[in-house]
């Protein structure tokens, strides 16, 4: 049974389950596993194999129960299996290694016969796990539909508060294993296999923040609670501390399930054991309540608690992690679908409306309002918001207004005129039927208002566009935007490296996606790239550009993997009225641009306390503009998209 009822949210993290610490042998299984789903969990995670089995000659796998004890879809969807835990590939004994390479073969082959989702492998027992990576990445090799959980321990990276006095007291260091090292280090083992996941042990110590957020950038797919991490409320229930609320707030929003672990620590109400302990005293048609169901109904109270997902996340859900490429809007006519998505942001729309309200009070004296009328020209007016919204801002401030829409898409005329004849503009709107390139306009505009932003700002060829469109614009005219900047973060986003490199090319990876970003987790804050001012009159303008930008990394993050670079923008319309989409200052409730995201082919390792230095290149040819990107620091990655041989816009 779901955790309960979130709306807007229909992913895993629903579902929480329980481990089965003894193994069930014969008909215990299904008893365990019916005990649990009545008691409310929704899966169990249980030994698959006697654990005091050893591989001999002739033996039969001394499995938990016949796959006919459980129906298919009970199998499939109510039981992960775990993996023996003494197995050890990494030994220095060479009977264990081979032991255990064919026990864990062996298991895993009977998961896979009982068509499991997934199976929890054993922690690694030493640092150096090279062995144990081989034989895993040969086994994922001929999965197809199993996913394999690395079981790891959530363990510090560095001493927290209280132990930092003992620290001191004991003056000398203490050495921290970072988990995230072993995973990584497991991970570059198995060449990123999308079918290779972790499953977190959180006990009573969390490392710092910033080392936890590393992990929502990773495939992590369960945390399992153990109960040893809750602590006991004023009534004597179970409960957790806020910085592990937070954690698993964290993971419920990026689709990570809950498994506790563990014995009860909590007698809060009369237990029987039954099936799970052996309790001979339980009386037969008593009602059982599972040891762990006190866990559970904390673990839901959190969950339930959750605020409802925002109306624009809900309209966003199944764009989360979802690469798209970006527009051509000078290549290409946008299709009817794409004008309705953007016009239906009324957020925008607003700021625009506002932004051209504060230029025509700027431009046009009350005492002038009468006798003047100014010019505004929409470049770009596609099916007419813009010519609606620059409209509305002179009926509110009771300006007289000209109105030129200029569309190159001649589908998207009809609809201007349809739209003019409808609303009776026809002595306001003129509409023109050409690229603003090509137009000689009859007049000079004293406002010109353009709609070209791209999630990085200029990458929909928003300079090249207005550069051609200003010689319409008086000496003293107002563009809107007036300028616009481009930011770059670095981010762990282990889901984009995986869906990129399915296609086995560097094109690729060599291609900036537009990309609703979820399981990732961000590095550093973001910093600006790109800008670019209108009207911009200078004789040697150019739209070239190069920057070199170095990130610290947060600190007490600990060691990280950098997947690619997380764009975003940010732009002035006018004087205090902005628009965009960088994390610091995104406009809210707006939702025409998702981030850009540009990838690196092969994933740069960061060291704790070394920086991310990274260079972008805006080049620009008669034809075509086209991105170049690269890092120097900690380890020099290739240019990407050198000579836009992979990813360009068109002129």
């Amino acid at each position: 049974m779901p955790l309960g009822q979130r709306a807007g949210d229909k992913s895993d993290s629903r579902y929480c389950g329980v481990e089965v610490l003894d193994f069930p042998a014969g008909e215990g299984l299904p008893a365990v596993l019916n005990h649990s789903l009545a008691s409310s969990f929704d899966f169990i995670l249980a030994p698959l194999v006697d654990p005091n089995y050893r591989p001999t000659p002739g033996a039969v796998l001394p499995v938990s129960a016949s796959d006919l004890v459980l129906g298919p879809a009970q199998w499939s969807n109510h039981v992960v299996g775990k993996i023996s835990e003494w197995i050890d590939l990494d030994a220095e004994d060479e009977r264990v290694r081979l032991d255990s390479e064919l026990t864990l073969k062996q298991e895993i082959a009977w998961a896979s016969h009982l068509s499991l989702q997934a199976c929890v492998l054993p922690a690694p027992r030493r640092s150096s796990c090279g062995n144990y990576a081989r034989v895993v990445n040969q086994i994922l090799q001929g999965l197809t539909n199993m996913h394999l959980w690395l079981r790891l321990p959530l363990e510090k990276c560095e001493p927290m508060d209280d132990d930092l006095d003992k620290v001191k007291n004991n003056n000398k260091t203490s050495e921290m294993v970072d988990s995230w090292e072993l995973w990584n280090s497991f991970r570059l083992l198995c060449d990123h296999s999308s079918q290779l996941c972790v499953a977190l042990d959180i006990s009573s110590t969390l490392p710092s923040i910033n080392s936890l957020g590393r992990w929502f950038g990773e495939p992590v797919r369960a945390a399992i609670l153990q109960t040893n991490a809750f602590l006991t409320n004023g009534k004597g229930y179970p409960c957790l501390s806020k910085r592990h609320q937070k954690l698993l707030t964290g993971f419920f929003n990026h689709s990570v399930q809950a498994i506790l672990s563990g014995g009860s620590n909590h007698n809060v109400s009369p237990v029987s054991g039954g099936v799970l302990s052996g309790d001979e005293n339980h009386i037969e048609g008593a009602p059982v309540r599972h040891a762990l169901s006190p866990y559970l109904d904390y673990i839901a109270y959190l969950y339930q608690k959750m605020d409802p997902l925002p109306e624009q996340e809900r309209f966003e859900i199944n764009y989360r992690d979802f690469l798209q490429s970006p527009l051509q809007p000078l290549m290409d006519n946008l299709e009817a679908q794409t004008y309705e998505t953007f016009e239906k942001d009324v957020v925008k729309y607003t700021q625009y409306q506002r932004a051209v309200a504060k230029a025509l009070i700027d431009r046009v004296s009350d005492d002038a309002v009468s006798t003047t009328r100014t010019v505004l020209m929409v470049v770009g007016a596609g099916r007419g918001p813009l010519v609606r919204a620059s409209l509305q801002a002179a009926e509110e401030t009771g300006r007289k207004l000209k109105v030129y829409a200029v569309e190159k898409n001649p589908n998207a005329v009809i609809t201007l005129h349809s739209l003019i004849k409808l609303e009776g503009w026809e002595n306001l709107v003129t509409v023109i039927s050409s690229d603003m390139r090509c137009w000689d306009a009859p007049e000079k505009a004293d406002i010109l208002v353009s709609e070209l932003l791209g999630s990085f700002g200029d990458n929909e060829l928003s300079p090249e566009c207005l550069d051609g469109a200003q010689r319409f614009l008086k000496p003293d005219g107002i563009s809107i935007p007036s300028s616009y900047t481009s930011f770059i973060q670095p981010i762990t986003a282990s889901k984009l490296h995986n869906d990129i490199k399915a296609h086995k090319d560097i094109a690729h990876l060599e291609t900036a996606y537009v990309v609703k970003l979820h399981r990732i987790a961000t590095l550093a804050p973001p910093q600006q790239v790109f800008t670019f001012t209108h009207p911009n009159f200078s004789p040697n303008a150019s739209n070239q550009r190069y920057t070199k930008l170095q990130f610290e990394i947060r600190p007490d993050t600990g060691s990280c993997l950098v997947h690619g670079f997380a764009g975003y923008f940010d732009s002035v319309l006018y004087k205090d009225v902005h628009l965009g989409i960088e994390p610091n200052t995104a406009t809210p409730n707006m939702f025409s641009w998702f981030p850009i995201f540009f990838p690196l082919r092969k994933p740069i390792y960061v060291p704790d306390g070394s920086p991310i230095e990274v260079h972008f290149w805006r080049c620009c040819a008669p034809t075509k503009v086209w991105y170049e990107w690269a890092v120097t620091t900690p380890t020099p990655s290739p240019i990407h998209n050198s000579n836009g041989r992979s990813y360009w816009v068109g002129l």
